[in-house]
């Protein structure tokens, strides 16, 4: 197949258009590179099945492809909140002319949602029926209601137009080619180690969230998008919730740092709790996380000690 990746130069992206470069498939990258990173797909541009295309998906684009992964849009609060009315236009707009080039040409369409569309949950684990408690006004509405607006076009599409969608619901992902300065938990708590600085822990530290390595959730993606007929959002995460105070301990440790922790004030709408329902994705696609944390955590470590 010739398979477009959308924010193909990000962290998953990038592994994304690796992954289907080994399958055999052509992959048309667009990423207009506002947290993309050319370093990312560097050793990718002298294949002969990958194109690169500079281009900002908020404006249409005309190009023959059978199928259309949408990861574009920036992921971490720190970036997303930089620019909220793009980011918003981002999902939206690069959702109605992603779905308008996939009804064009045919192409079967992954829209790469997020587990932030529940918002700050009222259930724990949060199920793909669990509708979600967002605040549609608060500082991260950009992304939440952004990408809540985007799932909400993909099944109008598929309703009205009978394109052949799928929509992946991520939870927490780390892993290399995370950038440094992303503002995520893990890669915050990384550096502030590696630098010797304390880590910054924000409210008391009990808050959970679910973390998978890169390679997991991207095998998950890559399963979920050829699987035939799975027309509902899937969750794709590790169903393993660890509290923040937890994880600083455990990166400390496997980075020999003599670091220490430091709390700071709960950002608003920050979500108390995040771990996934995983039962759809291992029913369907017959898919589980397989990389433990403390091998993932290794793993990244020692990506971010040679990027620093």
């Amino acid at each position: 197949m010739r398979i477009l990746v959308t924010g193909g130069a990000g962290f998953l992206g990038s592994h994304l258009s690796e992954k289907l470069l080994n399958m055999g498939h052509e992959v048309l990258v667009v990423d207009n590179f506002y947290t993309g990173k050319k370093e990312n797909i560097a050793h990718l541009l002298n294949n002969p099945r990958f194109e690169l295309i500079r281009h900002d998906l908020t404006f249409p684009l005309y190009v023959e492809v059978d199928g259309i992964l949408n990861l574009a849009c920036p992921a971490s609060p720190v970036q997303y909140q930089k620019n909220p009315v793009q980011t918003f236009k981002t999902s939206v707009h690069g959702a109605i002319n992603m779905l308008g080039l996939a009804k064009r040409t045919g192409a079967r369409f992954l829209q790469a949602s997020t587990s932030e569309i529940y918002g700050d949950p009222t259930i724990s684990p949060q199920t793909e029926g669990y509708w979600g408690n967002v605040n549609p006004i608060g500082i991260r509405s950009c992304y939440d209601e952004g990408k809540r607006a985007a799932e909400t076009l993909t099944f109008d599409y598929h309703r009205q137009f009978g394109l052949d969608i799928r929509v992946a619901r991520i939870f927490n992902t780390y892993g290399p080619r995370m950038a440094p300065d992303d503002g995520r938990v893990v890669s915050n708590f990384i550096v502030q180690a590696l630098n010797g600085n304390p880590l910054t822990v924000y409210g008391d530290g009990s808050q959970t969230r679910s973390f998978c390595y890169v390679s997991d959730l991207i095998e998950g993606l890559v399963k979920l998008f050829f699987q035939e007929s799975i027309h509902q959002p899937i969750n794709l995460g590790n169903p393993t919730p660890v509290n923040m105070n937890k994880l600083a301990e455990e990166i400390i440790s496997l980075t020999d740092s003599k670091s220490r922790i430091e709390y700071k004030e709960l950002p608003k709408d920050d979500p108390i709790q995040r771990e996934p329902d995983i039962a759809l994705a291992m029913q369907l696609l017959a898919w589980k996380p397989e990389v433990e944390r403390h091998n993932g955590l290794e793993m990244t470590i020692s990506h971010f000690r040679e990027v620093l």
